[in-house]
C-alpha cells in the first residue's frame, strides 16, 4: 500500500506539491512513482531562476528501471533544488514526501493549485492503474 499524504495534491504523472506559508510551491514525487520506479540512481534538476509552465517537462529521475520526466504542477519560477539529491539519489526511495523534494516553485498563479488532484481522487487513479 503506497502512502498518500492528505495536505498535498497531486498530479496525474505522480507529482505532488505542497503549499509553504510564504506561498511557495515545494514539489516531488510520489511513494507510488519511486515504488514503481525502482531504486533510483540519478535526479537531473532544473536550473534556479527558470521560469516554467504548468505541465513542463522541469527535471528527469533515473532508475534501474527507467527514465521519467518530471513535471512542474504549476506555472512559476524555480527558486530553490534540493542538491541532497544530486549525491543521494537514494533519497527518492527513502523519503519521497520529506527529504526528496526535487525543487521550489515561486507561483505565478496559485490558482493553478485548486486544478490539481486532491488525496483521494490521486489514491483512486494509482488503485486504478494497479489493477
Amino acid at each position: 500500500m503506497t502512502e498518500v499524504r492528505n495536505e498535498l495534491k497531486y498530479l496525474d504523472s505522480h507529482e505532488w506539491a505542497r503549499r509553504e506559508e510564504d506561498g511557495r510551491i515545494v514539489v516531488g514525487i510520489s511513494d507510488h512513482a519511486q515504488d514503481a520506479l525502482g531504486d533510483v540512481v540519478f535526479v537531473e534538476l532544473p536550473e534556479v531562476g527558470r521560469v516554467v509552465s504548468a505541465r513542463e517537462e522541469v527535471a528527469v529521475v533515473e532508475s534501474v528501471k527507467a527514465a521519467s520526466d518530471i513535471y512542474a504542477p504549476i506555472s512559476g519560477t524555480i527558486s530553490a533544488i534540493n542538491e541532497r539529491l544530486v549525491d543521494e539519489p537514494e533519497l527518492v526511495n527513502e523519503s519521497p514526501y520529506d527529504d526528496a523534494w526535487f525543487f521550489v516553485i515561486e507561483p505565478s498563479d496559485v490558482a493553478e493549485m485548486d486544478a490539481l488532484l486532491s488525496a483521494d481522487d490521486y489514491s483512486a487513479l494509482c488503485d486504478a492503474s494497479d489493477h
